[in-house]
């Protein structure tokens, strides 16, 4: 069974009604980024960055997978997938996909603000100031937020270089270091790239789609020889 390792993007979920910081309308209109998703921000205005996430949290319990996550779900059918998401959504595990690693956190959990390695499970969309882990630490969002390492890359890095077959869907290719995982690829590995608009990559072997994700996930369907 052939490998198909996928890196999704904002875009993924965009139609799924979660807004994204870059789009029109988005919300870097109505929040500067480095004061809702820096380790810096959490220390100035923890009040701030815990409502925004929580705003986060409160969108995600209404919104629901939209196509693109269910085709590419079923594509596991045919293929051993492997999503590499930079989302913090959990849209992917909720239509079905198996293997999602998620570089950038997950909105759904929360960690100890001394240890990172203490992750929780949130019950529930709200984290209170106030809430704390086993160690006695304030829990924070188990999210990377910008300024801070991003620990999954390795295991990202190894499973793009396994890769038969790449996608990339829904994501501008402007953030690193997970826009690089397009280089770890085998030179022979067919490369699929899903967006409305194209992202800047000139690697050779890339075929375009400029779709949104669920009409673009169909158009790949097609292309793979999947009915």
């Amino acid at each position: 069974m052939k490998k198909l390792v996928v890196l999704s993007g904002a875009g993924m979920s965009q139609e799924s009604g979660l807004r994204t910081f870059r789009d029109m309308g988005g919300l870097w209109e109505e929040y500067d980024v480095m004061d809702v998703a820096t380790p810096e921000a959490w220390e100035r205005n923890p009040e701030l960055v815990n409502r925004f996430y929580n705003d986060r949290r409160k969108q995600l319990i209404d919104a629901k997978p939209n196509q693109g996550h269910f085709l590419l779900a079923e594509l596991e059918k045919d293929f051993d997938v492997h999503v590499i998401t930079q989302n913090v959504d959990n849209l992917h595990e909720r239509a079905g996909s198996s293997k999602v690693l998620h570089l950038h956190g997950e909105l759904t959990k929360v960690r100890s603000s001394v240890d990172p390695d203490l992750i929780f499970e949130l019950d529930g969309w709200e984290l209170k100031l106030g809430d704390k882990c086993p160690k006695g630490s304030q829990l924070r969002p188990h999210i990377v937020w910008f300024g801070e390492a991003v620990p999954a890359m390795d295991e990202a890095a190894e499973i793009a270089a396994q890769a038969d077959i790449f996608l990339v869907i829904g994501t501008s290719l402007n953030v690193y270091p997970a826009a690089g995982l397009v280089h770890y690829t085998a030179s022979s590995c067919p490369i699929y790239v899903i967006d409305p608009e194209r992202p800047p990559i000139s690697m050779k072997g890339v075929t375009f789609i400029e779709e949104k994700a669920g009409a673009g996930m169909l158009k790949l369907k097609s292309l793979l020889g999947q009915s």
